[in-house]
């Protein structure tokens, strides 16, 4: 290997070789690198695995060192800051479940089965909810609901219906349940899509709901009624 500054001399060995030869800057450099670009040289350099790996560690190690440089206690005031956040996060991983996309509004239809009346629906509901299903439980009243204004006329019959189509829908006729209606629909929801467990709860305000509902009449029936009875009256007079 060869280094010169200037220029390089090349010198015989032993005695009485000829005069030392010079050799230029560029061509030593060269010789040089040629001479370093051999496998021998290289045979115990790390892959390309362990050059990623060292290449992170440095990276990360510049970070937290940056990070912590302005921390409460330096590096040991970061890691305790990193790992509450953690805890945090997985705490709140643990409570709300994984995060669903919500489906489309034409995806989320109301009934993905054959039909079925609401009677048979309420039992298949308080099926569920006698062996602690509360979610299903829900599910089930919530169409045992819709159903059953189907059945009554206060909602026409229309697949592809979504929960919150039939609560807007229905509350137009049962005005005086319409914040009820909606809550259903929402709770529906968030079982059904959002991936959430119902509580007991739930289902009772549900089931509370279907009851006072089957007890009151819709909005346009009563108008119909003393409609009718103002014809008669005046037919009479």
């Amino acid at each position: 290997m060869l280094r010169a500054s200037g220029a390089s001399a090349l010198t015989a060995a032993g005695p009485g070789d000829g005069p030392a030869v010079a050799i230029p800057r560029d061509p030593a450099r060269e010789a040089a690198r040629r001479e370093l670009a051999k496998r021998m040289y290289h045979e115990n350099d790390p892959g390309l695995f362990e050059r990623a790996l060292k290449a992170l560690a440095n990276w990360l190690d510049g970070l937290f060192g940056s990070a912590a440089a302005p921390m409460p206690g330096g590096a040991v005031g970061l890691w305790v800051v990193v790992l509450f956040i953690v805890a945090v996060l997985a705490a709140l991983w643990w409570r709300l479940g994984t995060p669903q996309r919500r489906p489309t509004r034409s995806a989320a239809v109301l009934f993905d089965d054959g039909p079925r009346s609401a009677a048979e629906h309420r039992a298949a509901s308080e099926a569920h909810a006698a062996q602690g299903h509360w979610s299903q439980a829900v599910q089930e009243r919530m169409r045992a609901i819709v159903r059953a204004l189907e059945e009554r006329t206060v909602l026409d019959i229309r697949p592809g219906r979504t929960a919150d189509e039939a609560a807007a829908e229905a509350g137009r006729s049962l005005p005086t349940h319409t914040d009820r209606l909606r809550a259903a629909a929402r709770e529906f929801d968030d079982v059904t899509y959002g991936g959430r467990a119902a509580s007991e709860q739930a289902y009772h305000r549900l089931a509370e709901l279907d009851r006072d509902l089957e007890r009151t009449r819709p909005a346009h029936a009563d108008s119909t009624a003393d409609t009718a009875h103002s014809t008669s009256q005046g037919a009479a007079g």
